[in-house]
């Protein structure tokens, strides 16, 4: 037997609202049932659900935290911005990793990622 997949599931105050804030990001609908308030993004062969039904405690913040992979970080960085969303500038990390952080509008915590070039 093998584990062919992992999805997170964030639970979102407004499904709408956070689906729009993903797009800006680069993901796309994959599946949406608004009577649900769920909806399946994906980018590449990444994706993510997120989920009104799940939201427990709508006035409390988020502890998940998603960590992304991109191929480009500094071409990804370039675009998010590019479509509105406010991250900080790029930095190298003590263990290897050129990345940025910021949180989603429900606080959910994400580190943007991609190893460090090695200099010569």
């Amino acid at each position: 037997m093998k584990m062919t997949r992992i999805v997170p599931m964030l639970p979102v105050r407004s499904m709408p609202a956070s689906v729009a804030f993903y797009c800006l990001l680069g993901f796309e609908v994959e599946q949406r049932n608004d009577g649900w308030r769920w909806a399946m993004l994906r980018f590449d062969a990444c994706r993510i659900m997120l989920d009104e039904s799940i939201n427990v405690a709508p006035s409390l913040p988020r502890a998940s935290v998603l960590y992304l992979y991109p191929d480009d970080i500094v071409a990804y960085h370039r675009m998010i911005r590019a479509n509105g969303v406010q991250v900080p500038d790029l930095e190298e990390s003590f263990y290897g990793m050129t990345e940025f952080r910021f949180d989603d509008p429900d606080g959910n915590r994400l580190w943007i990622g991609q190893a460090t070039a090695p200099t010569e």
